[in-house]
């Protein structure tokens, strides 16, 4: 895998809100049988961004973001920016 970890804190407002939306309404994501609104479920992710629960991931190969858990497997083989 050719990806790095992005820290939340370099990217600017804007850019952080549109890759924690896209994560969200990406098909296959799924939040269990409650429903909650865009608004509540990204402040949820930036909140685990910002206590290094999770992290943003950007894959040089494919261009793409995603964001991953800190116990995801993967975290293991991508570099800090």
């Amino acid at each position: 895998m050719n990806a790095v970890k992005i820290p939340y804190n370099q990217l600017s407002q804007e850019i952080l809100k549109a890759v924690v939306e896209e994560f969200i309404t990406r098909n296959g994501t799924d939040y269990g049988a409650d429903e909650m609104s865009l608004e509540t479920k990204i402040a949820q992710v930036l909140l685990q961004l910002k206590a290094k629960d999770a992290f943003i991931v950007f894959d040089h190969e494919s261009e793409t973001t995603t964001i991953l858990k800190k116990n995801d497997k993967n975290l293991k083989y991508i570099e800090d920016s």
